[in-house]
């Protein structure tokens, strides 16, 4: 697994005056905590945390270098981010510790590969979840799940069941649930229903040219 490194600073004094002073310097409050943990107040630079979240997918893998005199590190991961409504300034963050041999849950993001041969015979994928639950070792974690899309035909689906997964991952969404399908256009079905409708007017000739 890929980890990230972040510089942060214990902080021993809380409060709207303190964070405001903070956040004027290019910091912000956050917090470490875990459950085995005591939680520590931090401050994290506003601008390294924005460049580290912007240059990862979802579920990065934070190391936490803090710096209180003993050079401590923590394993951590982002629990909760904070922002202003208005302006999107980053205001607040929770850190929480991620230990190697404990089974956390995540949400990891699907990609597709592969256009659907029902795409040539008139018909439209669409994208039916973005995202699965799984539980696994931190260690595990992979950065996505490929799920290819190519045998889909007008009609077909691909379900949380139909996916591949790697030893020791468990998918926590129902097995029946439908991630993609492939299903007839709506130009396709006005044609469709053109054709037909232009068929029986021909019959409709044709029977009584006979009478």
């Amino acid at each position: 697994m890929e980890v990230s490194e972040l510089n942060v600073h214990v902080r021993n004094q809380s409060g709207k005056g303190h964070s405001r002073r903070l956040r004027i310097k290019g910091f912000i409050p956050a917090v470490f905590y875990g459950p085995k943990s005591e939680s520590i107040q931090l401050a994290v630079n506003t601008s390294e945390l924005i460049k580290l979240l912007k240059s990862k997918e979802e579920n990065v893998f934070i190391k936490l270098l803090i710096d209180d005199g003993k050079n401590m590190e923590k394993l951590s991961m982002i629990k909760e981010i904070q922002t202003d409504p208005l302006t999107k300034r980053l205001l607040h963050a929770d850190f929480y510790e991620i230990r190697m041999d404990k089974m956390i849950t995540f949400d990891i993001p699907i990609h597709f590969i592969g256009e659907p041969v029902g795409i040539d015979n008139g018909g439209e994928l669409h994208h039916l979840k973005r995202d699965v639950k799984v539980s696994c070792l931190p260690g595990k974690l992979p950065a996505f799940i490929e799920v290819d899309v190519s045998s889909l035909d007008i009609g077909d689906a691909i379900r949380v069941q139909d996916v591949k997964i790697d030893e020791g991952i468990t998918i926590l969404d129902p097995e029946d649930a439908p991630i993609a399908t492939v299903s007839t256009t709506r130009v396709t079905r006005e044609g469709e229903e053109a054709e037909g409708a232009e068929t029986a007017a021909a019959k409709v000739d044709e029977e009584a040219k006979e009478e």
